[in-house]
Formats: C-alpha cells, sequence, structure tokens
C-alpha cells in the first residue's frame, strides 16, 4: 500500500514540476529532492509492503514512508490553494494581488519550511532502507507477495487430509468432475476450478483426485502440485516428475534430481508421459504467466488424460480451458441449508444446536455467506465457547472484526483471504480497499465507483485510453479474481451493482484501519475519529464526536451513507469550522440536505460532487470556484436548472442531473448556452431542450468527447440540428432521446447515426413513424429501447441482423402493426426479449433457429395476442416467460394441467410468471 501512496504522490510532483514552475519559485529544489529520494525508495516498498505482517522493523518503516508521502501531499496541494486558486482581473484583481503578495510571502517561507523538514525525514527513512536492505534483499525483487504465511499451508494441507465424511455440498460438484476425467474421448482437456478464496476449490479437487474410481481410471499415473505465488518452476517440474515416478515404484534418475534446466525437465515429462494417461493437478495458479509456463509439458498423446487446475482468477480459468480444450467449473458458495449442516457439524461437534443459540447462530453464519473456511473457522472457534452464555455468542457477531484480528483460531482465515490482496498490483490495492469501505451488503454501481476511483487518483493514465476506460479495466480485474461479486445484471449483461464478500470486507477494513487509509464510522465504532483521517465514510447508526480541534484538517474524501439529520448537522458546523480545504470527494448520497452547503463553494481540490437523493433544489452561481470539479451527480434531487458560471469548469467529465418518475415523466436541467466550452465532457444527463430554440442542439454537438448523452422535450424542430450534432459524436457508447409528449412527432433521420460505430446502447421515447431504416449499421448495438415509436413498418426487418444486440424491448405503442416475426436464422444474440402494451399486436412468430440464444421474454398488456408465441417452443435456451395483465383467454390456457395448445408450448420453459400489474396492488401472481 505505502508503494501505491508514493507513486501517486510522485505523479503529483511530476506534474506539479511541468505545469507549476512560475509557483515553485523558492521551493523547486526541496521539491526536487524530496521527489528524487522517494523515486528510489520505491523501488523496494513492494517488497516492504509484504513484509509488513511478519517483520515489525519493516512495518514501522512503511508506515514512516506513507505518512511522510501523505505529509507532502498535504503540503503541495495546500501550496497550489494558495497560489492559484484565485484569479482576479482588472483594478480590483491588481488590489488583491498586493494584498496576496504580502499574505503569500509569509505563506511560502512556511510552505519551505514544511518541505525542509520533509526533506530531512525523508534523508532519515532512505537510511533506514539501506539499514533494513538485507531483509528487503533476501527477497525477490519486483514480488508482490511476502513470505508465505504458516496458516497458509497448513489450511491447504488440511484441505486434502479431510474425510468424505467431513465435506458438505460438493456431491453435485464432485459427480461433474467426476464425469468430466472419466469421459469417452481420447483428447487432452483441462477442468478449471474458479472462486475466490475460501470456498473450497482445493478440497472439491482432492476429494475427485483420491476417489477409487479416478486412480482406477487413470493406473495411478498421477501428480499434485501446489503452485501458488511464490513457485519455482524447476521444483514444480521436478514434483510432478517424481510423484511420476514414484507411482510405478521407479527410482528417479540423478539428473532429474539435480537438474534445474527448466527446458530439459519439461522434455522429461514429456518423454515420460508420452505413452500413459495421466492426472495433473495444479493447485492454486496465480496468473497467467504461470498456466503458460507449465502446460508445455503437458502434451496431448491421445490417451485421456487430463488436467485439473484451481485459481481464485477467471483470467486464468479461461486461459487454461482455451489453450487445450476443456471446462470451467466456477464454484458457488454454499447454500443456507448446507451452511447451517457444516455450521452445526464444527461448532456443536454434530449435535443439533441449542434452541436458545438458534438465532444468533443464524446471524453469525449469515455473515459468513456459505464460505465454508470462514463458516469451518467460526464454527471451530465457537466450539470452545460456554454454549450457556448467549452474551458470548453475542460479541463473537457484533466483532468479528476484532476477532478476526485477535484470535488466533481466525487467523487462517486472514491470512487466506490476504493473499488474495497482496497479489493485486499496487494500483489496485487502493481501489480495491476502497470497494471494501462501503456499508456491509451496500449495492454498489460500477459506473460510480469508477468515478470515485478518477476523483481519488487512484487511475493512472495510458496513452490511447481514456481515464474511464482504465478504470473500467482495473473493475473487470477485481471481478476477475473474485475480489468483487456481481450483485445485479443489465439485460445486456453489464454489471449494474456489486459488492464485496463481507468476512472479506472485514478482512480488508483490518487492513484500511492499519494502514490510515481510511476510517469508517458506524453504531459499534469508537465515538472518538483516529487523529490522521483522510477518507471518512459515514455508515448508518453513527454517533461520532467531531469536536475535537483539527480532526478534519487532514480529510481529502467524505461519504455519508446515512439519513439522520443530527449527523448530518454535526458534520456540517463541524466542516463549516474546521474542515479540510483539500477535499476531494464529496458524497452526501441520500442526506437530509435541502440546501446547497456553501462551505462546500470553497474547496478549491474538489473533483467529485454527489448530492444525489435529497431535496437540494438550486445550485449557487459561487460552484464556478471549483476549478477541479470533474463529477457532479444531482440525480433525485429538485434541480430544474445550472448556474451559466457552471460553464467555467473546464475540468467537468460526468454532469449528471435528472429525475425519472415514469417513462413520459422525466426531469433534467435547462440546456445552456455556450456549452461547447465544457469540452472534457464524457457523460452528460440529462439536460432539456427548449422549445423553439435550437442552438442548444448545436452546441452539443461540438462536446466531441461525449460517451453518454441525454436528451429531453424534444420537438419537431430540433430535428435537423439535433441529428446532424449526433453524427458527430462518433464516441457515442450510449443515448437516449425523449420527446416532449407521447405523441410528439420527432422526425428521425437514422441514417445520421452511421458514425455511431462505439454506440452500444439506443433509447428512444417519442413518435418514430416512419421505419428504423439505418439503424442496421449499428454494429455495435447491444440493447434498444422503444417507446411510443408507433412504427407502421416492421421493426425486425432492420434490426434481425445486428450481431451484438442482446436486449430488445418494445413498449407501449413502439408498433403499431398486428404481427411480428421473428425470422429464420435472425437474432442469434439476442438474450431478453420485453413486448408491453402493443394495442394492435395479435400474432407473434418464431421461425425455426430464430432467437437460438433467448433466455427471458416478457409480454405485457397485449391484449389482443390470444396465444402463446407460435414457434416458442424451438426456443430452448428460454430460461423464463412473465405474461403480465394479459387477456384470460391466453393465461388460462397456459396454467398446468391444460389440455389447450398453450400449455404444451411452454412445458420446456423452467420457470413461467402469470401475473396483473397495478398501481394500487403491485404484482400479484403465480408461478407456474
Amino acid at each position: 500500500m505505502a508503494e501505491s501512496v508514493v507513486s501517486f504522490l510522485l505523479e503529483k510532483f511530476s506534474s506539479l514540476l511541468e505545469d507549476e514552475a512560475k509557483l515553485l519559485s523558492g521551493v523547486r529544489d526541496e521539491v526536487v529532492f524530496v521527489k528524487n529520494e522517494l523515486d528510489r525508495i520505491r523501488a523496494f516498498l513492494r517488497s516492504a509492503d509484504a513484509m509488513e505482517d511478519q517483520d515489525e522493523e519493516i512495518k514501522v518503516w512503511v508506515k514512516q514512508v506513507r505518512e511522510v508521502a501523505y505529509d507532502a501531499e498535504d503540503i503541495i496541494d495546500d501550496f497550489l490553494y494558495r497560489f492559484e486558486h484565485t484569479k482576479r482581473h482588472g483594478f480590483y484583481g491588481y488590489l488583491c494581488k498586493m494584498a496576496r503578495g504580502i499574505k503569500n510571502l509569509k505563506a511560502r517561507r512556511r510552505i519551505a519550511s514544511q518541505l525542509q523538514s520533509i526533506k530531512r525525514r525523508v534523508t532519515d527513512i532512505s537510511e533506514g532502507r539501506q539499514r533494513y536492505g538485507y531483509k528487503l534483499s533476501s527477497r525477490e525483487v519486483g514480488s508482490s507477495s511476502g513470505t508465505k504465511p504458516c496458516y497458509y499451508s497448513e489450511v491447504r494441507s488440511d484441505a486434502r487430509l479431510l474425510e468424505e465424511a467431513q465435506l458438505v455440498g460438493i456431491e453435485s460438484d464432485k459427480q461433474h468432475l467426476l464425469s468430466f476425467l472419466m469421459e469417452d474421448t481420447s483428447q487432452l482437456r483441462v477442468a478449471a476450478v474458479v472462486g475466490m478464496g475460501g470456498l473450497g476449490k482445493t478440497t472439491l479437487v482432492s476429494s475427485v483426485y483420491n476417489d477409487s474410481r479416478v486412480k482406477k481410471h487413470f493406473h495411478q499415473i498421477q501428480a499434485w502440485v501446489t503452485v501458488s505465488q511464490w513457485f519455482r518452476l524447476d521444483e514444480v517440474l521436478r514434483q510432478i516428475i517424481q510423484q511420476f515416478f514414484k507411482a510405478m515404484n521407479l527410482p528417479l534418475p540423478d539428473e532429474v534430481e539435480k537438474s534445474t534446466d527448466t527446458h530439459f525437465l519439461k522434455t522429461a515429462i514429456v518423454d515420460f508421459l508420452s505413452d500413459k494417461r495421466y492426472l495433473v493437478v495444479l493447485d492454486d495458479i496465480w496468473d497467467v504467466e504461470a498456466w503458460e509456463a507449465v502446460k508445455v509439458a503437458f502434451r496431448n498423446n491421445n490417451n485421456g488424460s487430463r488436467v485439473m487446475i484451481t485459481t481464485r482468477s477467471a483470467d486464468v480459468a479461461s486461459s487454461s480451458t482455451s489453450d487445450l480444450g476443456g471446462e470451467i467449473l466456477t464454484l458457488d458458495p454454499l447454500s443456507s441449508e448446507n451452511s447451517w449442516i457444516l455450521f452445526c457439524a464444527k461448532a456443536f461437534q454434530g449435535k443439533a444446536c441449542p434452541s436458545h443459540l438458534k438465532e444468533i447462530s443464524r446471524d453469525i453464519l449469515r455473515r459468513c455467506e456459505g464460505l465454508p473456511l470462514a463458516i469451518v473457522a467460526i464454527g471451530s472457534m465457537l466450539a470452545t465457547k460456554d454454549i450457556n452464555r448467549v452474551d458470548d455468542w453475542e460479541i463473537v457477531h457484533h466483532s468479528l472484526r476484532a476477532e478476526l484480528q485477535g484470535n488466533t483460531k481466525l487467523k487462517g482465515i486472514q491470512a487466506i483471504l490476504s493473499l488474495s490482496f497482496n497479489d493485486l498490483p499496487y494500483h489496485l490495492k487502493h481501489c480495491f480497499m476502497y470497494l471494501s469501505l462501503f456499508p456491509e451488503d451496500y449495492s454498489i454501481k460500477p459506473n460510480v465507483l469508477i468515478r470515485l476511483w478518477i476523483a481519488e487518483g487512484f487511475i493512472e493514465e495510458i496513452e490511447g485510453r481514456t481515464l474511464e476506460e482504465v478504470a473500467n479495466g482495473c473493475f473487470n480485474e477485481l471481478l476477475n479474481r473474485n475480489l468483487a461479486q456481481v450483485n445485479d445484471r443489465y439485460s445486456d449483461g453489464r454489471v449494474k451493482s456489486c459488492r464485496v464478500h463481507d468476512i472479506l470486507r472485514e478482512t480488508m477494513l483490518l487492513k484500511s484501519k492499519d494502514q490510515g487509509f481510511a476510517a469508517i464510522t458506524n453504531k459499534e465504532s469508537n465515538k472518538r475519529l483516529p487523529e490522521r483521517v483522510r477518507r471518512l465514510f459515514v455508515h448508518e447508526g453513527t454517533n461520532i464526536d467531531t469536536s475535537g480541534d483539527n480532526q478534519l484538517s487532514q480529510l481529502r474524501s467524505l461519504l455519508l451513507f446515512t439519513k439522520e439529520k443530527d449527523v448530518w448537522n454535526k458534520f456540517m458546523s463541524t466542516f463549516s469550522d474546521q474542515g479540510s480545504r483539500l477535499v476531494k470527494v464529496w458524497d452526501c448520497t441520500c442526506a437530509p440536505a435541502t440546501t446547497f452547503p456553501q462551505s462546500i463553494t470553497k474547496l478549491y481540490h474538489l473533483r467529485y460532487l454527489c448530492l444525489r437523493d435529497t431535496d437540494v433544489s438550486s445550485i449557487p452561481p459561487s460552484i464556478a470556484n471549483l476549478r477541479h470539479l470533474e463529477t457532479l451527480d444531482l440525480k433525485r434531487t429538485l434541480v430544474r436548472e445550472l448556474p451559466s458560471e457552471i460553464l467555467r469548469l473546464q475540468c467537468l467529465r460526468h454532469v449528471i442531473v435528472y429525475d425519472f418518475r415514469s417513462y413520459w415523466t422525466w426531469h433534467g436541467f435547462k440546456a445552456l448556452k455556450g456549452m461547447e466550452s465544457l469540452s472534457s465532457l464524457r457523460k452528460l444527463n440529462f439536460v432539456e431542450a427548449k422549445q423553439g430554440e435550437t442552438e442548444p442542439m448545436v452546441s452539443i454537438g461540438r462536446l466531441t468527447q461525449l460517451t453518454r448523452l441525454g436528451i429531453l422535450q424534444l420537438g419537431a424542430e430540433h430535428g435537423d440540428a439535433l441529428f446532424s450534432s449526433i453524427h458527430e459524436l462518433k464516441l457515442l457508447r450510449s443515448l437516449r432521446l425523449i420527446s416532449r409528449t407521447e405523441g410528439e412527432a420527432l422526425s428521425f433521420q437514422f441514417k445520421s447515426f452511421s458514425s455511431l460505430r462505439l454506440l452500444q446502447r439506443l433509447s428512444i421515447c417519442g413518435r418514430v413513424e416512419k421505419s428504423l431504416e439505418g439503424l442496421q449499421n449499428l454494429t455495435n448495438l447491444s440493447k434498444l429501447f422503444l417507446i411510443g415509436s408507433r412504427l407502421q413498418v416492421d421493426p425486425l426487418e432492420s434490426l434481425q441482423d445486428l450481431p451484438n444486440l442482446v436486449s430488445l424491448s418494445f413498449y407501449k405503442g413502439a408498433y403499431d402493426g398486428e404481427s411480428l416475426c421473428f425470422k429464420a436464422g435472425s437474432f442469434l444474440m439476442l438474450r431478453h426479449l420485453r413486448m408491453l402494451k402493443l394495442e394492435n399486436l395479435r400474432r407473434v412468430t418464431v421461425e425455426d433457429k430464430a432467437l437460438s440464444h433467448l433466455e427471458f421474454m416478457l409480454l405485457d398488456n397485449c391484449k389482443l395476442l390470444k396465444e402463446i408465441p407460435s414457434g416458442i417452443e424451438r426456443l430452448r435456451n428460454l430460461q423464463e416467460l412473465q405474461l403480465f395483465n394479459m387477456t384470460a383467454e391466453l393465461t388460462t390456457t397456459v396454467y398446468r394441467g391444460s389440455q389447450h395448445d398453450n400449455y404444451s408450448k411452454v412445458m420446456h420453459i423452467p420457470r413461467v410468471f402469470i401475473g396483473q400489474w397495478s398501481p394500487e396492488s403491485g404484482t400479484v401472481g403465480d408461478w407456474l
């Protein structure tokens, strides 16, 4: 972690030396010296970071590096605040400049003195690097991990020694792997078992590996090696050869035992296995490079050989199975039932749970979230507690984080889960730790998270890619490593929300506290804040005392997750009195705010401002002071206008101002003249077109960096200017166009969309009437939503060959025709299909090999549709059919037991829902 802190500071130093040379008079030498020394120290930090937990001296040294980096950053940011944030012109500006000159002379001297102090501290730290260098040099430079904890080896060994009776919930997965290993195919194939740490991958594979049927099938020609993060290739290869020779009772040749030549060892394996059917398990592979290094030793000898690997990385699983062919088995957490069985087996030695402990046991178990490692460790620890002392069990439930840190029986959990964190590249460590600071069970929106990461400065620019693209890659990397879990997805497959497993989150919170990364306040936290708070996450139930002197003076980020008025008022009062001027992130989603906090406009360094889901109704002109603001998020507020002064904010990348009530009741902000000055904008949702004015539509066409755009209150008069502008927005990924009224004709010119090669999502609310001719050129389109379009021509003709379309929705009069026919071989990638309130629709036909990947279909309020779509029985991948507000004539014939043809059409669909919806009663219905 210290490495990432220092790397971030070095980036800031470099930018400062390049861009602010004129301001550095008198302090430049100190800045250069500190930068150069920290640059030299950084080379050792990756090794030192990972040794913190094993060496107290190293831990103290790393902490010193971290603190001096934080202090240097504070000095630099305070320097920029004082000497750059106010620039006035004219005579008044001249007077201000004279007054500031006298004031700033003292400030410059003070800052120079502070940098001298930093310089002395950095010098001492450099000497410490030399003192502790012998410890660091014993490790491989560049390794991202520390010495292997003994807990790690013990847990992995124990996983292979478990008896069959101790295994819970693996029967189905075990049978799947057994069938895979012994299936009748001669090709070499790979089974990759993937999942987060502690899910039982090693336990499952060991159970399969030791099965008597497997040993018989492979004639005992089997080898098991643990690769891990610290593997040496020659040792791994030698272990494989040793186990093969031992299985055949053959002595190991001396040249093999002594050789460190990996090419020789690989050749020896290939030669030995050339005529044999074999099974190799590579346990705990961490990266694709490790797989690439080992795989050459396993050749396809057409004897039905198999390789099984366990990994936490989806990339490793994908790479290994695509290289040699095979299957990926993604492990899921244990079900509630199996979790309870395993918990009782450990906590009560297989006996029934006493009735007075059932509720608290269920609460504790719920926090394990089906993770076998956590269930076994916590259950075994509870087995030592007095079952008559419910209060002891309550303490464990409410102080799990402290138990993870202090209870030796739970050290194994921390060791195993910390490995995933230690393996992260330095730039991802901040990102993941930040992800873990959100409240328990909080659904985190990826787009919000990405904007926060960028504002925090965690994302480094990469040539040829935007910051958002780099950040999205970081997010996907955390998903691939099974560190973040997908909560929900949009219909086109994008991640809608994510979260962190609770036990993993608790482990990361310990690291966050230990490393001074952030402070969290909630109902269980101490009333006093730590002395040095840089990031503060305020959760529900907070009862914190913020009255201490300068407690928030170093604050960089404030994120509130509470609606409590007392907490809000307390923080606003404290912040006005003593809050840091250096805050970069201010997120007060759902706060009980009714007016815009004026103190925010003094935050010169602010990059991210979110007042989402508050009752704020206006933004003051003084927002122009926030020269570095990148994100303004006013979603679901009462704001309907933005001051023209906002056009001075040249760093703005995301402007999000809208409220959604229904498809025809949207509110955004009134379009401003001169919007083209916001040339850095990436997202603009939603701007309201003005009746009779086309100039704002022309301005939008000059915002050529836009990737997401939403426009409301469109009328026919905006057509030419609008579509001319859209043609210029070649980077658009998402576009929403919504007319003034349901019957407003928009005179769409879809041929102007031909330049939108990157467009993925298109929503149109308004009367189109003509065909969708021109949309067939949008080959990257994955999601299309049409409402009130009143199309007279079958829309499927223009859409059927779109190669990436996975979600298609026709809502409320999108199509006025009587029939829709999905022709043979069309819509091959479509997975979600929705048809709502198509008043004239009488027939839906699905021809052979159309919609071959469809998984979900919704029919709602299509009153003239008397039959289930013809050909729906051909859709063998269809998993769910929902029928809402359909005629009784149709729904009664679908119920189980009916002799009607409609019932036979849906028999193969796993989930069929028939129901009604109304604003008064909500959803009412039944699953068949």
